[in-house]
């Protein structure tokens, strides 16, 4: 979320997209992180799915919207 609020700051469609870009990749990370915690027991299965799956569908919509800004 952070890297978004400093994308939309720079007040450019360009800066945006590029930030929205590096907030897809700290999506893909934490999802990373949580396989970890799986692992560890620290979460179990079903939790595992409903917070992986959330993170892949919030992804999914800031890609769209930094396909958007490209657009423009």
């Amino acid at each position: 979320m952070a890297n978004i609020a400093e994308g939309f700051a720079r007040r450019s469609d360009k800066d945006f997209a590029y930030f929205l870009n590096i907030s897809r990749s700290s999506a893909a990370e934490v999802q990373s992180h949580l396989y970890v915690a799986l692992d560890q027991e620290y979460v179990n299965e079903i939790d595992f799915n409903e917070i992986y799956n959330g993170i892949e569908e919030t992804s999914k919509m800031i890609f769209a919207l930094a396909r958007h800004l490209a657009a423009r």
